[in-house]
């Protein structure tokens, strides 16, 4: 699978390379900046920002419905997208946020959360030769509110699993920047270091000191912080490795944008990983390293315009990290993480 995904990643890229088109780089040209047309008289070497809003509303209801359906439904989504950007001769310093909050609130289910994204990416660097930087690339990636297991142990129970902080992922890396076009630009370090931060609530045990009664099968629970290859103890893990960014942004066709980023990241470390053996105790056998295992995060966002200010919001996030191992039938194993939504609302560009 994670050879499928390099595979799609250098596809991307030859497709990219070969699909300019002179008559729309100004249209992709403010593609790359969320869609909004730059009519700005600022100075050379001003700061140039703007982003875009969109919140997005969906309602459903039924009454003795035969095939079967919630009496009630409210879903509302959130995305803000950010840049600011500033150029000073071969000096140049990119920086964007992506933000997403999504909630459903369901007769039968109550409120739960559909998206939470935090990702901050900040990119300066130096003209070396035409269209090739030399740049250090800084990436901080968490989210605003607490998940949860709802079916924990089988049993219906309510258990944290994620928050704020809890993982964070800090990224920093220097390296070379290769702007294909004015569309797509390509970044890859040999020597990124990165560190996966669990500090809130690590342990985040649903039972009184981690310790499962015998009516709830017995046992002893998995910190949270486990989950994520983290040492509830130490709260931080640190890796070190190689990583590549890949950055698309383009109007595909009239009123729709796209907008890509990928990031691979290869640890060259060894790593832990941690077995919950008593009462607020683990066992940790240590994993030699495996630069072949490389994570993805890939985030793909459509936005199609219908009119100046309703658009039509597509979303769709892969994440694989084979320390998180918190799938299949016992937990405890790595799986590509996939979310998906789609959402028709008001935005608003500025």
């Amino acid at each position: 699978m994670r050879k499928s995904f390099l595979a799609l990643a250098l596809l991307f890229s030859v497709i990219a390379l070969n699909a300019q088109d002179k008559s729309v780089q100004d249209i992709q040209s403010q593609a790359a900046r969320g869609g909004k047309d730059d009519t700005s008289k600022k100075a050379k070497g001003a700061w140039k920002t703007g982003g875009n809003f969109s919140l997005n509303v969906g309602q459903g209801g039924s009454r003795n419905w035969a095939a079967g359906s919630e009496k009630f439904s409210l879903s509302v989504a959130t995305y803000l997208n950010l840049f600011a950007n500033r150029q000073i001769g071969k000096w140049s310093w990119n920086n964007t946020a992506d933000l997403a909050y999504a909630l459903v609130n369901t007769h039968s289910l109550g409120v739960r959360k559909t998206d939470d994204k935090i990702d901050l990416f900040s990119k300066f660097g130096r003209e070396i030769a035409r269209n090739l930087n030399l740049s250090l690339v800084g990436n901080f990636r968490s989210q605003f509110n607490d998940g949860y297991d709802y079916n924990y142990l089988g049993k219906g129970y309510k258990r944290r699993t994620s928050g704020w902080m809890a993982p964070a992922y800090i990224t920093l890396a220097p390296g070379l920047d290769w702007r294909v076009n004015k569309y797509l630009t390509v970044f890859f370090s040999p020597f990124a270091g990165r560190m996966i931060v669990v500090t809130r609530e690590p342990k985040g045990y649903f039972f009184q000191a981690g310790i499962i009664p015998p009516a709830d099968g017995g046992g002893f629970e998995t910190p949270v912080s486990v989950f994520y290859g983290v040492d509830p103890t130490r709260q931080v893990r640190t890796e070190f490795g190689g990583f590549a960014s890949i950055n698309f942004a383009k109007e595909i066709v009239r009123n729709v944008f796209y907008k890509s980023r990928l990031d691979l990241y290869s640890n060259y470390l060894e790593t832990k990983r941690y077995t919950a053996t008593g009462p607020d105790q683990l066992s940790v056998t240590t994993v030699g390293g495996k630069p072949q295992n490389v994570d993805v995060f890939w985030t793909n966002t459509f936005n199609m315009n219908v009119n100046k200010w309703l658009q039509v919001t597509y979303n769709f996030d892969l994440i694989y990290d084979d320390d998180v191992r918190q799938f299949g039938p016992d937990k405890n194993v790595a799986a590509a993480q996939l979310r998906s939504l789609l959402g028709i609302g008001v935005s608003a560009k500025f």
